[in-house]
């Protein structure tokens, strides 16, 4: 996993990541859950400018997509937050 060095007294030192493969699991989870947040979020405008369109305010643009990016930054939080290294009791 790590890359071992030595010191210059002899002695073996190993180096570690910061994060694990877990962390990039959960921040990968995270990120796909903000990209369908902000896909979700777009489009409902109208080609012509004189013309209002009521898709605008739709359950899917105010509160479906908008829950799904908060969703995912918590998500990415936890992810660096995670510690990989921690033992279950």
């Amino acid at each position: 996993m790590g890359k071992k060095q030595k010191e210059q007294t002899g002695k073996q030192v190993t180096q570690e990541f910061i994060f694990q493969k877990k962390n990039y699991t959960f921040f990968f989870v995270g990120l796909a859950f903000i990209a369908i947040g902000f896909i979700l979020m777009s489009g409902g405008g109208s080609d012509d400018p004189n013309v209002f369109n009521e898709d605008i305010y739709s359950f899917r643009r105010i509160r479906l997509a908008p829950t799904l990016v908060l969703i995912g930054l918590g998500i990415e939080i936890y992810a660096i937050l995670l510690n990989p290294h921690k033992k279950k009791d």
